[in-house]
This record gives C-alpha cells, sequence and structure tokens, in this order.
C-alpha cells in the first residue's frame, strides 16, 4: 500500500508558538455562504428543497468527505483505479470546505500539531465552541515556526487535482446550474449556499467535540491531544465520530471497529472492495505493533 499522502517536517517547527490571524478568502466564503442561507432560505422554503439539501449534504460528505477525501487520499486506507480516485476527490470538492491539497495541509498541520507533547488551542479544540467555529471557519495558524508539508508526486502532479486545487469554489456552478434549472433559486439556496455552510460548520463541530472530553479506549503515547468516541452519531456522521479508533489506527479504512459502532463510510468501501473497484483496503494494525498505543479498555467511550 502507499505511504500516507501528506507527510509533515517538524525540524525545529513549533505547533505552540503562533496565532489564529483572519484568513480573508476562507472568512468571505463561509461568511458568504452563512448569509445567503440566512437571507433567503427562509423566504425560499419548500419541501422539495430541504428533500435535496438533506439528500445531497449527506451523500456529497458521505462519499466526497468521509470516503475520498478522508480514508482514500489523506490517509490512504484502500487503492482503486485512477478515474475513481478523481471521482470520489470530486464530490469531496463539491462538499465546499476547501480544495484538495487545501484539505490536506488542513489535516496533516492539525494531526502533526495534535501528536506533540503540546499545541496551540487552535489545533487542540479546547477553546469554547463558538470561537473554536470562528477559528476554523474564518481563521488560519500563522506559525512563528512552521513545519514542511511534502504531498506525495501520486496526488501533487496530478493536474486534474492541481486544476482543483485552483478552482474549487467554481465547481459549486456544476450543482447550482441543475438546482435552479430543477427547482429555481429555492434549490440553489438550499442545495449550495446552506449545504456548503452546514457542511463545513457541521465538520468542525464534529471535529470539536470529537476532541473534548478526551480519551476513549486508546491512548496515543506522547500525544497532546487525545480523541474521542461519540456513541449513537454513527449513522449521522458516516463512521467519522469513532475518532478514538482512527487515532489510533489512521491505517483503517474502517474506523467503526467495535460492535454497534456504525461507519457507513466503511460499509462504502467495502461494497467497493466487494465489487473488485477497492484494493489494499486497510485494517487496523495487529498488537504485535501497536507499541504507541495504551489500551484501556472498552467501555472508555465519551458519552
Amino acid at each position: 500500500m502507499m505511504k500516507p499522502v501528506g507527510r509533515i517536517e517538524g525540524g525545529s517547527a513549533s505547533p505552540v508558538l503562533g496565532r489564529p490571524v483572519l484568513d480573508p478568502a476562507k472568512a468571505a466564503w463561509n461568511g458568504g455562504m452563512l448569509l445567503a442561507a440566512l437571507a433567503f432560505a427562509g423566504p425560499l422554503f419548500s419541501w422539495s428543497a430541504l428533500a435535496m439539501f438533506v439528500g445531497s449534504t449527506y451523500a456529497l460528505l458521505l462519499v466526497g468527505h468521509s470516503v475520498g477525501m478522508h480514508r482514500l487520499m489523506i490517509h490512504r486506507t484502500f487503492t482503486c483505479s485512477r478515474p475513481l480516485e478523481r471521482a470520489l476527490i470530486y464530490a469531496g470538492v463539491l462538499v465546499g470546505v476547501a480544495g484538495p491539497f487545501g484539505i490536506i495541509r488542513i489535516h496533516d498541520t492539525r494531526d502533526w500539531a495534535q501528536r506533540q507533547p503540546a499545541c496551540h488551542d487552535f489545533f487542540a479544540h479546547t477553546r469554547t465552541l463558538a470561537l473554536d467555529l470562528l477559528w476554523q471557519l474564518a481563521y488560519r495558524f500563522e506559525f512563528e515556526r512552521a513545519p514542511t508539508l511534502t504531498i506525495e508526486s501520486h496526488w501533487a502532479d496530478d493536474p486534474w487535482l492541481r486544476f482543483m486545487e485552483r478552482s474549487w469554489r467554481l465547481h459549486q456552478l456544476l450543482p447550482a446550474v441543475p438546482f435552479f434549472l430543477i427547482g429555481g433559486w429555492s434549490w440553489v439556496v438550499w442545495g449550495v449556499c446552506l449545504r456548503v455552510f452546514v457542511s463545513t460548520a457541521g465538520h468542525w463541530t464534529i471535529t470539536y467535540f470529537c476532541h473534548n472530553p478526551g480519551p476513549g479506549r486508546w491512548r496515543v503515547h506522547d500525544a497532546s491531544v487525545q480523541a474521542s468516541n461519540l456513541p449513537g452519531l454513527g449513522l449521522l456522521t458516516y463512521g467519522e465520530c469513532w475518532h478514538n479508533n482512527h487515532h489510533a489506527f489512521p491505517e483503517s479504512a474502517r474506523i467503526g471497529l467495535e460492535p454497534g459502532q456504525a461507519d457507513p463510510g466503511w460499509w462504502f468501501v467495502r461494497g467497493l472492495e466487494r465489487l473488485g473497484l477497492a484494493h489494499e483496503v486497510g485494517r487496523p494494525r495487529p498488537a504485535s505493533s501497536r507499541e504507541d498505543l495504551d489500551d484501556l479498555g472498552p467501555g472508555r467511550d465519551a458519552v
């Protein structure tokens, strides 16, 4: 299996020294989607728009964000053909959080910081939910000594992904046009503006609670930030809520590892595998290779 796609070289970098600074492009994008939704979603409400919003939001987050960007592109927990790779990642672009390289940068920098003995609250999610959401939706972290991120050539040299990175915001026009033709401005507001904001804010809200109140069964050695599992949210979060499992076994395409831990993202990958479309599907490494973990025993999930 290909080694992880993103690689952080820490060197003399510090995950503590630095500060959140306003990112005008991020603030304008997320703020614009929010303002448009607040202004027009209510007046333009229809039951068909609501149904389309729920279906498109869930499908794109499941197939694009959880499977395409997170399990495939970032962690490389399975392999597949180049056309299927591009299709899954494109669905992730349509979620509207960031471009493919931007997602890698956000994820890998945060993961590196959390696995250090100490890190800034921006990465640890230890402030209030309101402040944390403001930071993640409108700010970037300005390091005093930044780490170096290298994206492997399999992705970095792909002209399609480079194009996606340059133009990812513009691709909301792809769903906007058919939405307008089918349901008018109601579908555009609910299917683009509200969907993008809810997807992005929802992602960071789940991320926040997955790191509060603390560890579940698995504790990663020397990591300043331990993750939680969130019982009862597996179906809603595509399996991403089993974040304690994920911190322990990032190589696994399956995140919901215990009985009762619903994991729709894994069901999708498993379906691809059974169809012969996904290969080298990762599972948790054996007990003999878990020197970096403490097993605190079952029943330690957050409640």
